[in-house]
């Protein structure tokens, strides 16, 4: 880019009308992540704007630069969610009316935000590109002005005061700055302006390998449209970049990293280790992107910054992210264990384990030679993984890795069970045990060898107790001597044998 140009930004982002709804988010380090990274790092806190994301920087300044007449006209703009609330709360201040085109995709949690700040809301398609096409038609049939989420050199401008305020809040050598990318805007932005002051500074893009239009359209040289985008991450799912901001990535970005979901969900926990804040995917994607980059690269001792640039998760979807984070820091391994279906090779399969932490069982009966079981453990680096396979393998226990499975870790790991014709005399119990390293082997060490485990289901769930499901057969006249065994356990425990739901999937 030439000099001309990027002073005509560099211009733009300091003269950028923004702090009239914005605060100046705070640029803190990351004490845990610094320590375990080998690096200091540190969070630029744009989750902590007032609608919990960067976005309402860029709709502010475009909007604030309207006329009379358009404002009277009204504002359109198409949002998955948080550049929504950022013109939405933009209206309000302007006193004028938004129209809010969204994908149906959009989480409630952002579009009850949007209503909630007065703008009418319309849904529309599974995508932002889908929620795009309809609000220009929106903008066409009611003469609304169209404010884009990205591709604006206004919204651009917005949006780079954020490197202004990184530069100012931390003067000392900065290797890199990782920014999450999906139409362009906000790295445009940040990149503009750091490349005009201290063009030493490194600016890194991230994007989820499953919408990541900017870097196929970086390595063709050209805007590429993608055919879908993967929905994770609904604050980046962006079929089509922005010219303006292809151009400014192409001549300014220094590098770029793909990321996956797991990576995505482990930097979530990440932040919320340092923070206690819980960011939703997009405002976490920097850190993937940069612990990626810290492993690639092999860097130690550097200053890099990550910006958390949105919150705005909905609770339902921490499930799958508490679920997902272990694989993404690769501190869970997933997997199929095939061993004699015998009795004592499952306690022998515990034993083998030893006092590694067990994150998850899950085994039923189905066959007269061979069983098949679901066994999670928590590792400290993937490094251990081949040594835990020859463990198993030394006792003649087959280990396939799933943790690049996706049918095992979306759906296997949580179907594993139903009907078998092997269950003769099998008793059905639910247990609670303190939640602690070899709990599961002296729960196994303690039975009669007569009696076998038929069906086991377990998941480390985080918490200070443990909850098993087991289906044990025990002979009608060793009843009372396994009434007796599960009483010395010491174990809270429910019969569940007649339980109709057993009935119906299991028995």
């Amino acid at each position: 880019m030439t000099d001309k140009r990027l002073l005509g930004y560099l211009q733009r982002i300091l003269n950028a009308r923004v702090y009239d709804v914005a605060i100046e988010s705070p640029l803190e380090r990351a004490n845990k992540l610094s320590a375990r990274l080998g690096n200091q790092v540190w969070l630029k806190r744009e989750d902590t704007q007032p609608v919990h994301s960067f976005k309402l920087r860029g709709a502010y300044n475009k909007m604030s630069r309207l006329s009379s007449a358009e404002l009277a006209r009204g504002v359109v703009c198409a949002s998955a969610g948080n550049h929504a609330q950022g013109v939405a709360l933009s209206a309000r201040q302007l006193g004028c009316q938004a129209v809010v085109v969204m994908p149906v995709t959009t989480p409630k949690l952002k579009s009850d935000a949007v209503r909630d700040l007065g703008a009418q809301i319309v849904l529309h398609g599974d995508s932002y590109s889908d929620a795009y096409s309809h609000a220009l038609e929106l903008e066409q049939q009611h003469g609304y002005v169209f404010v884009h989420p990205f591709d604006d050199p206004d919204v651009i401008a917005g949006q780079g005061t954020i490197g202004m305020e990184i530069l100012r809040q931390h003067q000392h050598p900065i290797h890199a700055v990782f920014v999450a990318i999906g139409g362009g805007g906000l790295i445009s932005g940040v990149a503009a302006y750091i490349k005009a002051v201290r063009p030493e500074i490194k600016v890194i893009g991230v994007q989820m390998g499953d919408s990541d239009a900017m870097i196929q359209s970086i390595d063709a040289g050209s805007v590429v449209p993608l055919h879908d985008v993967g929905l994770f991450s609904d604050g980046t799912a962006v079929k089509v970049v922005g010219t303006e901001t292809f151009r400014l990535t192409r001549e300014l970005v220094d590098g770029f990293v793909s990321v996956d979901t797991d990576a995505v969900c482990a930097a979530i926990k990440d932040a919320f280790e340092d923070t206690r804040s819980i960011l939703e995917p997009a405002g976490a994607m920097g850190i993937a992107g940069m612990k990626q980059y810290i492993a690639q690269h092999g860097l130690q001792g550097e200053r890099l910054v990550a910006i958390t640039c949105g919150a705005n998760m909905n609770f339902d979807r921490l499930r799958f992210v508490a679920e997902r984070a272990e694989a993404g820091e690769e501190r869970e391994a997933l997997l199929a264990v095939t061993i004699p279906e015998q009795r004592g090779s499952f306690k022998r399969l515990c034993q083998t384990i030893g006092q590694r932490n067990v994150t998850e069982f899950s085994y039923r009966i189905s066959d007269e030679r061979e069983a098949h079981v679901l066994v999670g453990l928590a590792i400290s680096s993937r490094g251990e993984l081949p040594e835990i396979q020859q463990s198993l393998a030394t006792e003649g226990f087959a280990a396939l890795d799933l943790k690049d499975d996706e049918l095992a870790k979306e759906h296997l790991r949580y179907m594993v069970g139903g009907r078998s014709r092997l269950v003769g005399n099998e008793r059905l119990y639910r247990f609670e045990f303190p939640e602690r390293p070899g709990a599961l082997v002296r729960f196994l060490s303690s039975m009669h060898p007569s009696w076998n485990i038929s069906l086991f289901h377990y998941r480390n769930q985080g918490a200070d107790y443990g909850r098993i499901l087991v289906g044990i057969q025990v002979p009608d006249e060793e009843l009372q001597a396994f009434a007796d065994f599960i009483d010395t356990l010491g174990y809270r425990y429910a019969d569940e044998t007649a339980n109709p739901v057993y009935h119906l999937f299991l028995r």
